[in-house]
């Protein structure tokens, strides 16, 4: 509605100039013309000064004084062209941001463009179309080609391709098998697909990025208030200038000269244009920031925390070594292991069967004990996979990491451990961020201290906080001395969520991880890759660079333009045009924090 109104007021300035323009120049009437400029501009002056009394009740500044001071004052001295082009500026200014920022902000309204509306209910052989708001946990659902996934879900029929663009930034088509999760708000490839529903719409992927993008855009920046309250020194300044212009020369002509070119436009649209392309750009890039003001701190940050599991490791286990006890050499143990887990849905069967090289053997009397194990026989022997005291009654030595232990025909043969592994990126984004100006990496870890100092070695982090419960990672942070700060930590999981609220900024990677953790978060990184936190970093700094830029800009033209105006070397009507090439300069440079680099 707003900005509606403000197109509104930049073509009523635009009809009413021509007819002014008509009037003195092809009916000779010098008189109505300056008579309907005159009444549109003190029309306007008075909106104006509404609209800045209202944003001042609201707890905000109010920067309009110095154009509603230049339009009475060109309006007072005759200068009523020079009036009407100011009033240009202002509306067609306004009419300009919007156009800026919408156009800025066009990566996070094209989440809310493509969120999921309705999903396709399978119940035998009907299909009915419902509300996706309707769809509950266990429903299995249609989804045709080109459709959006409505849900979070898991894959009953496929392969198919999905399109994680809107959620990920990613534009490569993903494949999905059967039984892969696929998110909601992702695009189906060509082939329709049924899908079983693992959570709710509200509860889903898609929902959760859409409630952040509306708190990013309802949350009010830092860095606008500070632009702001550069603002209230730029008028006293004007101010000052115009008044000593007015009493050296005694021309009252020369105090419009000098406000006409004051407008402090520059200063109200550059930050915030500024920011909101930075947050555009951060969305293009995977990473949702919900306000400005995390812009602002990130840009900032000196010390970097991170938890470990899921965030520099994998957050999934790997087998990593097989220890045999007996002759069995260790590629036979893995192959019977596997083999015997072939159909297990737990997550260490998932990783014998990925780790196996040799071709699976067929199990059969396969009985598998809940937190136990595994038996199966697999050629024609009895196999036992599973916890120590399941294989074998007999003392064995365990492995200090995660195993599986393995036992044919009563006999303990030897265990296959697993470990966590370190995401490959994850020593890269070290060495970015610390390029990127951190002075300080530390890792805060739940795990026992020689695995967390192992892997702190392993990616270059300083500093290593272990054996921590989510309390003791807000003690960490709350004791960093203040040269270390402002922190930022990263973490995934929902112990992480107390520490993610507690820092400076937090950042969430949400690609895989508890919805707590997210909403807690003043960032959340959509892709599941680490170094989209140097990105965001990245991105942090050319923002806040570029916006403290285009402000400064504004403010030496400006003064330059006034000191000169002050001479009488600036014919009012030149000065307003000046202004208005200022506007336009300032919100095409804010416009820059938009772009990668």
């Amino acid at each position: 509605m707003q900005q509606l109104r403000q197109y509104r007021q930049f073509w009523f300035v635009i009809i009413l100039g021509s007819i002014a323009l008509w009037l003195q120049f092809v009916n000779q009437q010098a008189k109505w013309a300056q008579i309907l400029i005159t009444g549109l501009g003190l029309l306007l002056a008075i909106i104006m000064f509404i609209e800045m009394v209202r944003t001042l009740r609201s707890g905000k500044f109010g920067v309009d004084l110095l154009a509603i001071t230049a339009v009475l004052a060109t309006l007072a001295v005759g200068e009523y062209w020079a009036a009407l082009i100011v009033l240009l500026m202002l509306t067609g200014g306004d009419a300009l941001e919007d156009f800026a920022a919408s156009r800025a902000n066009s990566e996070l309204q094209e989440l809310l463009n493509h969120s999921p509306q309705t999903a396709h209910k399978v119940e035998g052989e009907t299909v009915t179309d419902i509300a996706v708001s309707l769809v509950t946990v266990g429903d299995q659902l249609l989804v045709k080609p080109g459709e959006v996934m409505p849900v979070d879900g898991t894959l009953m029929t496929g392969p198919t391709t999905v399109n994680e663009a809107s959620l990920t930034g990613e534009a490569r088509p993903i494949e999905k098998q059967v039984g892969q999760t696929v998110m909601s708000g992702s695009v189906n490839g060509e082939a329709s697909v049924y899908l079983q529903a693992d959570q709710t719409a509200e509860n889903s992927q898609y929902q959760n990025i859409v409630r952040l993008v509306k708190q990013a855009e309802a949350q009010p920046a830092k860095f606008v208030r500070m632009a702001d309250r550069y603002a209230v020194p730029f008028t006293l300044l004007a101010y000052v200038i115009a008044g000593l212009a007015w009493y050296f020369s005694g021309d009252p002509v020369r105090l419009a000269e000098v406000l006409v070119v004051a407008s402090p436009c520059p200063l109200i649209l550059a930050a915030p244009i500024a920011l909101i392309s930075g947050m555009s750009r951060a969305s293009r890039n995977g990473i949702i920031v919900k306000t400005g003001t995390t812009l602002e701190k990130l840009a900032q940050v000196k010390t970097f925390a991170f938890d470990k599991t899921g965030t520099i490791t994998q957050g999934r286990l790997v087998a990593d070594q097989v220890v045999p006890v007996t002759a069995l050499p260790a590629e036979k143990i893995l192959q019977l292991a596997a083999s015997t887990e072939q159909h297990s849905g737990h997550v260490l069967a998932q990783s014998l069967v990925a780790a196996n090289t040799e071709p699976l053997l067929p199990a059969t009397e396969v009985n598998e004990t809940t937190a136990q194990g595994v038996t199966a026989t697999v050629d024609g022997q009895e196999i036992r996979v599973g916890k120590s005291s399941f294989v074998t009654a007999e003392p064995i030595e365990k492995s200090d990491q995660t195993a599986v232990y393995v036992s044919i025909a009563g006999i303990y043969q030897g265990y296959v451990s697993f470990n966590d592994r370190v995401r490959p990126e994850a020593q890269a984004t070290m060495t970015q961020l610390r390029t990127a100006g951190a002075t300080h990496l530390l890792m805060i870890s739940g795990d026992r201290r020689p695995i967390a100092e192992t892997i702190a070695r392993e990616v270059g982090i300083d500093q290593v906080h272990a054996e921590c419960l989510p309390a003791d990672k807000i003690d960490v942070l709350d004791q960093l001395p203040t040269v270390q700060r402002p922190v930022a930590m990263v973490g995934d999981g929902i112990n992480d969520a107390p520490s993610l609220a507690t820092a400076d900024v937090g950042i969430a990677m949400g690609a895989h991880g508890a919805t707590a953790a997210s909403e807690s978060a003043d960032a959340v990184v959509l892709k599941d890759d680490l170094t989209r936190v140097s990105t965001a970093r990245q991105i942090a700094h050319d923002t806040m660079r570029v916006a403290k830029q285009a402000v400064l800009i504004g403010i030496f033209i400006c003064t330059g333009l006034m000191v000169i105006a002050s001479f009488g070397v600036i014919p009012a009507i030149i000065g307003a045009v000046f202004q208005e090439v200022v506007d336009t300069v300032t919100i095409l440079y804010a416009l820059r924090a938009r772009t990668d680099r």
